[in-house]
């Protein structure tokens, strides 16, 4: 406890809110289409809520401290819009037991430790390229956002190059403080909404469909290992975080296991909020940046035990400050990950077609762009050294 409150401080902590804020609010929808696709009523909507936030707040908080690095723990956002597409026609009962296998596989992958030696044979470059791929977009809808509501962005950005002149440390809490202040001022913003409630954990027991499991289990296995996890730990490795993931994925396949009968569908290695917390603009000094997976998990706890409260804030925030303040967020991350995707001549053709790949959001056989991004990157540089040799 003594080190956590020597090494606390406000940009960590902001870092860990905005991480929760645009992880809730950027995907919260999907989420309840796939709720709904399963077939829950409004209190198992509630329960899947609770049971998302409480999974992700433990994970994140306790490996965060195990490990003295911002381990930041999402749910599957393509995994949800997997199911929100392929669980029609299955009951409620055996949509828990989907979850549970694919939880299952994630486990066995983490215990079996295939995971590590895998992320092992991907090359830096390539990693950061990729990670650049997946990040692309979130730069880009800085702008794109100014079509719907320039005063509210330009404001933003005005805010985060005035703070990163002469307060860097802390412009993305002035960039959040800006957004929020013109959305307070706003006259047609209305809080009044939001339902001030509490809900509760819903038990249902999962009920085994062998053809349903494996005709979407293992989609839904593959989607989170390819889109969220393989993402998540180039993250880490770019941030030059040496965790050892196969344990970390192991928890969250366990985690998965454990709540998916309350409606825990998907838990894995986070990647855009990752690179948040695990950026410069998160604290100067790498190894104190931990305090912001402390902080992620305990505003994920809050917002899962809060339950509907949550889900109608975030509501009321709207989608254009969400898509600027996470650009803004990742804007050093963006940089520095381009930088050390393109710098070395050996590795530039290969992390240029992982990029343009992962970037395109093609997808072959189910299997999103990130993945092919790397198995394109590696195809090349292999042919490369083939040709050296």
């Amino acid at each position: 406890m003594s080190k956590i409150l020597s090494d606390i401080s406000l940009s960590a902590v902001v870092a860990g809110f905005v991480a929760v804020l645009i992880g809730f609010a950027s995907s919260v929808a999907i989420v309840f289409q796939a709720a709904e696709a399963a077939g829950a009523d409004e209190a198992m909507k509630i329960s899947w809520i609770m049971a998302l936030g409480i999974g992700m707040g433990a994970t994140c908080f306790a490996l965060s401290w195990y490990y003295k690095a911002p381990v930041i723990t999402a749910w599957s956002t393509p995994g949800a819009a997997l199911l929100a597409t392929s669980l029609n026609g299955a009951s409620y009962a055996e949509s828990l037991a989907v979850f549970m296998f694919a939880g299952a596989l994630a486990l066995l992958l983490g215990i079996t430790g295939l995971f590590d030696r895998m992320m092992r044979w991907i090359p830096l470059p390539i990693a950061c390229a990729m990670l650049v791929g997946v990040l692309f977009n979130f730069g880009v809808a800085i702008f794109t956002s100014l079509e719907s509501s320039p005063w509210l962005v330009m404001i933003m950005l005005l805010a985060y190059l005035v703070s990163k002149l002469i307060i860097p440390r802390y412009a993305v809490i002035i960039v959040l403080l800006a957004g929020l202040l013109m959305v307070l001022i706003e006259p047609n913003t209305d809080f009044s909404s939001i339902p001030l409630s509490v809900g509760t954990l819903q038990w249902v027991t999962p009920e085994w469909n062998t053809s349903l499991i494996l005709g979407v289990g293992v989609p839904l296995f593959i989607v989170t290992l390819t889109s969220q996890n393989i993402p998540g730990v180039a993250v880490m490795r770019a941030s030059h975080y040496q965790t050892p993931v196969s344990n970390i994925i192991s928890w969250t396949g366990f985690s998965t296991v454990l709540l998916a009968p309350f409606g825990g569908f998907a838990f894995n290695l986070a990647a855009i909020t990752a690179a948040i917390c695990s950026g410069d603009e998160c604290h100067k000094e790498a190894s104190k940046r931990y305090i912001a997976g402390l902080s992620a998990g305990v505003f994920y706890a809050i917002a899962g035990l809060a339950g509907a409260s949550v889900v109608g804030l975030f509501a009321v925030f709207p989608a254009a400050m969400i898509a600027a303040l996470a650009g803004i967020a990742l804007l050093g991350t963006i940089g520095a990950n381009l930088k050390a995707a393109f710098d070395s001549d050996a590795y530039r053709e290969p992390a240029l077609i992982t990029f343009l790949t992962t970037v395109s959001g093609v997808s072959f056989l189910g299997v999103a762009s990130a993945f092919w991004g790397i198995c394109f990157g590696l195809l090349v540089l292999m042919i490369q050294r083939i040709k050296n040799d």
